[in-house]
């Protein structure tokens, strides 16, 4: 399969419209750090930050996939004044009114340096990354982004002893990785430039952790946050295509085969894993890799489940080679046993709980909208 395909299909995780609650399906991968910078001769271990009631917060890249979301939990968690979304676009009117936001350049070193020492920062979520569409048509900038842009932010984060959280993404995985299930820690040999430094940055947060001068708590989890269909065309938009055509007019045409497994996740639920993972005691880690897991469905199942709310919905298929292929190389299932059993991870929302979310959310947007 093409490169440039794979890498536009994927990845970008799709929104509602800024000013809802977002609500969207696509697996992606992420992993989180939390350096205690400590003197190289020192006795350190891995402390806990349940002591400390309220970190101050700083997101980059918050206006793109799901630091909006994060940012609204956290903020109703933490207070408002502690969480601060940050991007180099100027953000909508109700994300700037919502709570702090300041613009950060993630290659200005010096900037970011500033904003995390005059907000006394405390927790770092780097959300910031060249996604794989761009990534594959400007590899130069992309490199720049996403491996140059981590290395800032991991300085910085040693440097003044942040909690740190990086989102990796399916894409990390490649056609020799196992799929069914994938476990914690496999062979990754991904084809995309936006893979290959996802790869890069769960390899270099390992080289934190086990460097003589730090102490680090590393994590990685795959999660599925739910989505909503974007301007990119994912290859995911069937997840969420098929409730607007169900309501719209009783007909959808899924373009892969209906026997095709991935993986899933409400947005709940990867909000939630975000913050436990963050929250989480060193010592119910003995491991430094997770993978976290909620569902995985086929179209036909899914139909099956939409079935129940919309019976005069037709189905048909009409499989695109290229999009196939690509899902044909991801994973079906990942296996999260090691996160349910270290650190207690338990996600809410099935297949039926999700259908039946998502159709409660078109019914208030229709409301709304009738009521406007």
């Amino acid at each position: 399969m093409p490169v440039q395909l794979l890498n536009r299909v994927f990845i970008h995780v799709l929104q509602r419209p800024p000013c809802r609650h977002p609500a969207f399906i696509m697996p992606i991968r992420f992993l989180g750090i939390s350096p205690r910078q400590v003197l190289s001769d020192a006795n350190f271990h891995s402390a806990s930050f349940s002591d400390i009631e309220h970190p101050r917060v700083l997101i980059t890249g918050g206006l793109g996939q799901l630091g909006v979301g994060l940012a609204k939990l956290l903020r109703k968690r933490f207070g408002k004044g502690n969480v601060i979304l940050s991007d180099i676009k100027k953000p909508p009117d109700h994300v700037f009114h919502s709570g702090p936001f300041v613009y950060s350049d993630i290659l200005d070193y010096k900037n970011l340096r500033e904003i995390v020492v005059n907000n006394r920062i405390t927790w770092l979520f780097h959300y910031s990354a060249l996604l794989s569409a761009v990534g594959e048509a400007n590899v130069p900038l992309a490199r720049a982004v996403n491996i140059t842009g981590l290395h800032n932010i991991l300085d910085i984060a040693a440097e003044h002893s942040l909690r740190l959280f990086v989102p990796s993404t399916i894409g990390a995985f490649g056609p020799s990785s196992p799929r069914n299930p994938t476990p914690d820690l496999c062979i990754q040999r991904p084809r995309t430039i936006y893979g290959v430094s996802k790869v890069h940055a769960e390899l270099m947060g390992e080289h934190f952790v086990y460097v003589p001068r730090y102490s680090f708590d590393f994590f990685i989890q795959t999660l599925s946050p739910r989505t909503k269909i974007n301007r990119q065309n994912s290859l995911l938009d069937y997840a969420v295509q098929i409730f607007h055509d169900a309501i719209k007019n009783g007909k959808f045409q899924c373009n892969l085969k209906s026997d095709t497994r991935l993986p899933m996740m409400y947005i709940d639920d990867c909000l939630r894993a975000t913050l436990e993972i963050m929250e989480a005691s060193a010592d119910s880690l003995p491991m430094r890799t997770y993978n976290i897991s909620a569902m995985s469905f086929t179209p036909e199942e899914l139909a099956q489940e939409v079935v129940k709310h919309v019976p005069e919905l037709q189905v048909t298929y009409n499989v695109d080679p290229v999009r196939q292929a690509i899902a044909d190389s991801w994973p079906m299932n990942f296996d999260d046993t090691n996160a349910r059993k270290d650190w207690g991870w338990k996600h809410d929302y099935d297949l039926p709980e999700l259908v039946t979310t998502m159709f409660n959310f078109h019914a208030s947007e229709s409301r709304v909208a009738h009521a406007s």
